[in-house]
């Protein structure tokens, strides 16, 4: 079977080719192609995954082109991670909310919002051409904003489109770590929107252990999301919230400590890979072992604005182990591939799970996968505070939509004025007209 990956040049690459590797199922994926818009960045990867197969003489045979039809001809899977504007654009989009006052992180709040309204059309116009050239390949999205992007997606492929995300992986195997139990089999409760969601229960053999967590201090304050959030809060929510729900609950003094940050998450990547593909030029310099001295020093600053601002300092060892989305790749592709089923929370089409949302809402839920695809797990309700969060940001997600195809820029005004995390109609104008300055890929937002 054949993979492509799109922005194939891309950092975490190794991470889903080195799951290929650990499979040695029959049906396994034997050809990869990557897929980029930079040359160099393109043989940098290569030349990481050339090592990475290490001579294993059954690894899938790599295959790079800047050429996109040709990328995505006649592919089974097309996993989907681009970066518009590269990681330049993340960087001024931080800048620009900063400069406001307000939140501008990759996916949540102003910088959110400038990042969908670039990507949009490009996704839009690569699922066309997987629709044209790969019609029976299904597509992984990763690019974020993941909900976002895998929505503009699925209006063109339907339900041949899902989104992937590591964090609710992490945040589950985290929770059921401290619970003594397997995340392998514990039903993991978990439901929201892409980075917006709640743990809401963890049930071994039936029985909800998340109470028991809740009851214990000590154990809340043992793992990433307890500290972040406080025991306290935590049972006040009576859930564990994903990570990124710190940048509404505790907005303030996040945003404080990224005013007051040396360089923000986004300029310090730009510099730190922008240093790694530089090394990667130079003859002699050993692919794998660079990359990983890179991903070891990129995993352990993760959120570390946020951690700055809740007072709990450096990551702990145990938290610095990848979510896992790789995983949840290789896995997504068993279940389509060799109906090997299983359940895995996604990005898939709401289709009545969340009766406060459409049917063609994407939700961020667990899912049984077979060989049909992803099907959502019928969840209880959300609580009202939930419902506020969800409501208020998909209809945000939704104005993003319409703007990418009318190139409205009260429509762009619009989508950051209701954002929970903009707090003016004046600050969410001045945003549109500061992100149109600094991103050429905005340019479209020239009609009334």
């Amino acid at each position: 079977m054949k993979l492509t990956i799109l922005g194939g040049g891309g950092f975490r690459v190794p991470l889903v080719y080195g799951a290929l590797l650990g499979d040695q199922a029959d049906g396994r994926i034997t050809r990869v192609t990557l897929h980029d818009v930079d040359a160099g960045r393109l043989d940098a990867m290569s030349r990481v995954l050339t090592e990475q197969a290490g001579g294993q003489p059954d690894a899938p045979e790599v295959v790079a082109t800047r050429d996109l039809d040709e990328a995505v001809r006649g592919a089974d899977f097309v996993f989907s991670a681009i970066r518009v504007g590269g990681l330049a654009g993340r960087a001024a989009d931080e800048r620009v909310a900063l400069a406001e006052g307000v939140l501008g992180q990759e996916t949540v709040g102003a910088g959110g919002i400038a990042y969908g309204l670039r990507t949009v059309p490009v996704a839009v116009d690569i699922a066309r051409r997987v629709a044209a050239l790969a019609p029976d390949a299904w597509v992984i999205n990763f690019t974020n904003p993941a909900g976002l992007v895998t929505e503009a997606m699925s209006r063109v492929l339907g339900d041949r489109v899902i989104g992937i995300c590591d964090s609710p992986v992490g945040l589950g195997r985290r929770v059921a770590k401290v619970l003594g139990a397997d995340p392998a089999t514990a039903w993991i409760d978990y439901v929201g929107l892409n980075h917006l969601g709640w743990l809401r229960g963890l049930r071994v053999g039936g029985r909800d252990q998340l109470p028991r967590l809740l009851d214990d201090p000590e154990a809340l304050a043992s793992f990433e999301e307890g500290r972040l959030f406080g025991p306290d809060w935590l049972r006040s929510l009576g859930a564990v919230p994903n990570e990124y729900l710190h940048y509404y609950y505790f907005n303030r003094e996040t945003v404080r400590a990224y005013q007051e940050a040396k360089q923000t998450r986004g300029a310090f990547l730009l510099a730190q890979q922008a240093g790694f593909y530089e090394k990667m030029t130079r003859p002699g310099t050993p692919p794998l072992a660079t990359w990983h001295r890179t991903l070891a020093e990129r995993e352990a600053t993760y959120m570390a604005a946020n951690r700055e601002a809740a007072g709990v300092g450096e990551r702990d060892e145990d938290d610095l182990e990848s979510g896992g989305y790789e995983k949840v790749a290789l896995a997504l592709m068993r279940a389509v591939a060799r109906d090997e089923r299983t359940t895995l929370i996604l990005n898939v089409r709401n289709r009545g799970t969340l009766s406060v949302l459409d049917a063609d809402a994407v939700i961020e839920v667990p899912c049984f996968v077979d060989a049909n695809g992803a099907h959502p797990v019928a969840v209880d309700p959300l609580p009202y505070h939930a419902v506020g969060l969800v409501t208020a940001v998909k209809a945000v997600e939704r104005e993003v939509l319409a703007v990418a195809e009318s190139g409205s820029r009260a429509g762009a005004v619009k989508a950051f004025a209701l954002h929970p995390l903009v707090d003016s109609v004046s600050v969410a104008r001045r945003l549109v007209d500061g992100y149109r300055a600094e991103h050429p890929g905005l340019a479209y937002l020239s009609r009334p």
